[in-house]
């Protein structure tokens, strides 16, 4: 299990929002703007040997601040946000070790084959990553789109997972009912992705402290690696101190 640190952009500023609430015209719900640009974070996280993190475009204005960041560590952070085959060779031009794909794969409610053979023509299936972000509806998870204001019929099962783990090298997982709320994570989402995901996967959301890292770890069965937004100091949060989870990638926590 790897902390892997995050560097969310809208607006082109680091902000913690609560993705739920990003719709089109309106404010999104916000616990934190950084007054540091997207680069101190970066070099933060080079700094301390933390490869693997994502930088997330909520939305247009933020792709000068995704280079930013992708210059200050490049070869270490992962970036998705309207990433399509069309673009994807340029962001990993740019130094993104990986590239992050949803809403183009996941179309019209369903899985669109054809978007996904494309984009792992351009990036290359070691580079890709699937973000399969997802909610819990009539009773099973389902990946949500569009700044998870849609959701499709593609549930995550084994099945599916191991269909799609032919065409990527990992798989990034947002509990979309819990992501920045810092009100607890979604257990029941972990101890599923820790027994049928087949690839490296990354959890996100609602970690708050060092307690739910912990449940990560057992529920997960210590396949899951693990991110933390808004409850982080750098962040503003006061649940879980960066240091600690740095030392705890490090193996020294």
């Amino acid at each position: 299990m790897r902390f892997r640190p995050c560097i969310d952009l809208h607006q082109g500023q680091v902000k913690q929002i609560v993705g739920s609430s990003l719709r089109d015209g309106r404010m999104p719900e916000t616990h934190f703007i950084a007054e540091k640009p997207p680069a101190y974070f970066a070099e933060l996280y080079r700094r301390d040997d933390l490869p693997g993190g994502h930088v997330i475009k909520l939305g247009p204005g933020n792709d000068e601040a995704a280079a930013e960041a992708l210059a200050a560590y490049p070869g270490g952070l992962q970036i998705g946000g309207g990433i399509s085959a069309a673009n994807a060779a340029q962001w990993l031009d740019k130094g993104a070790a990986h590239v992050i794909v949803t809403s183009y794969v996941f179309r019209d409610g369903q899985l669109h084959r054809d978007n996904l053979r494309r984009v792992v023509e351009s990036a290359g299936r070691e580079r890709l990553v699937l973000d399969l972000s997802c909610g819990l509806r009539d009773g099973r998870y389902v990946v949500m789109t569009d700044r998870w204001q849609k959701a499709t019929n593609f549930a995550i099962d084994r099945d599916h997972l191991e269909f799609l783990a032919e065409s990527c090298s990992e798989f990034l997982v947002h509990a979309i009912d819990v992501e920045g709320k810092q009100q607890g994570i979604d257990e029941e989402l972990i101890e599923l992705l820790g027994d049928i995901a087949p690839i490296p996967t990354t959890y996100a959301g609602g970690v708050r402290c060092r307690e739910d890292v912990d449940i990560i770890a057992r529920a997960g069965q210590g396949k899951l690696d693990f991110t933390v937004g808004s409850a982080l100091d750098i962040f503003g949060g006061t649940g879980l101190r960066y240091e600690a989870m740095a030392a705890l990638r490090q193996g020294s926590a």
